[in-house]
């Protein structure tokens, strides 16, 4: 089996945590290749370790063909390890080196178990939804999508905007607002949650439109269907705005007319058994727990 690493920083208290993966890895004889900007977080003595392969970008996973990726770090590693996956159907499986770990779900203390299941076939393959940008101006370069959420905020101390959104050409709102999330049901999780937004299923074709700070206080998050295209016109008393796709941020104007839609293509991510979404949220979010002693 073919696994290629990826990260981006490495704290030394991980040091043990990768050997012991790396060790795993070797044991189940398999073939790894390691991002090489992700390398220089290594310690020198596993830098000087061979059997290493490299690699550095989408065109290399896309030819080289991994069997899965595993993303080492918190989900905004797991977000930038998607910038890099895209349309090859490469599967990604996180853990987590980080803090709350919606995506990256696998403690890093269960990485010899983790690798066990793997390679044992002990687990499932869940598909995501991507949202994908469409601008007048080229935004994001040639990765203008994103896994969990796309933003249009204002910029600094500046006052709120205004934000007129079309659903497939009909107006559906104008937000006088800090700014809007778009988010998948991956993302619902995410900055939409911490904004009031609900909580959706990641197998749900639906999108959610959840407004930051509004003005007009009538007005509340909304969930679309995913087939549905979203489209904006953004205005200020300062002509300059930011749009983001997941971490990744562009400045734009009232200029700019973009469109966000569903993807089409998905992204792969590898579940352990018995790891579940419930499962997840209830961990994450300590539901059932009373906490109140």
């Amino acid at each position: 089996m073919k696994i290629y690493l990826f990260g981006q920083k490495l704290k030394q208290e991980d040091y043990s945590y990768l050997r012991g993966l790396l060790t795993k890895l070797k044991e189940y004889k398999a073939e790894v290749g390691i991002y090489e900007p992700f390398l220089r977080e290594f310690p020198d003595d596993l830098l000087s370790s061979e059997g290493f392969q490299k690699w550095n970008n989408h065109e290399d996973i896309k030819t080289q063909r991994p069997n899965v990726l595993l993303s080492l770090g918190g989900d905004g590693t797991m977000l930038q390890a998607v910038t890099l996956v895209r349309d090859s159907g490469v599967p990604i499986m996180g853990i987590n080196m980080g803090r709350l770990g919606f995506l990256a779900s696998i403690e890093k203390k269960l990485i010899p178990d983790a690798v066990y299941q793997l390679f044992n076939g002990m687990y499932h393959v869940e598909e995501r939804t991507l949202l994908e940008l469409d601008s007048n101006y080229e935004l994001f370069g040639d990765i203008p999508i994103a896994m969990n959420d796309l933003t249009i905020l204002k910029r600094d101390n500046s006052s709120m905007i205004t934000i007129r959104t079309y659903i497939n050409g009909d107006l559906l709102n104008v937000y006088w607002a800090d700014g809007l999330i778009v988010a998948t049901p991956t993302g619902s999780t995410g900055y939409s949650l911490s904004c009031g937004g609900p909580i959706i299923f990641p197998n749900t074709p639906s999108f959610v439109i959840t407004p930051v700070a509004p003005h007009n206080l009538n007005v509340r998050p909304v969930v679309i269907p995913d087939d549905a295209i979203l489209s904006f016109e953004v205005e200020g008393r300062i002509d300059s705005f930011l749009c983001t796709m997941d971490s990744r941020v562009e400045v734009i104007g009232s200029k700019h007319q973009i469109a966000v839609r569903k993807c089409n293509y998905k992204i792969k991510l590898v579940q352990l058994k018995p790891v579940s979404f419930l499962g997840t949220i209830q961990t994450k979010l300590y539901w059932g727990l009373d906490q109140r002693n």
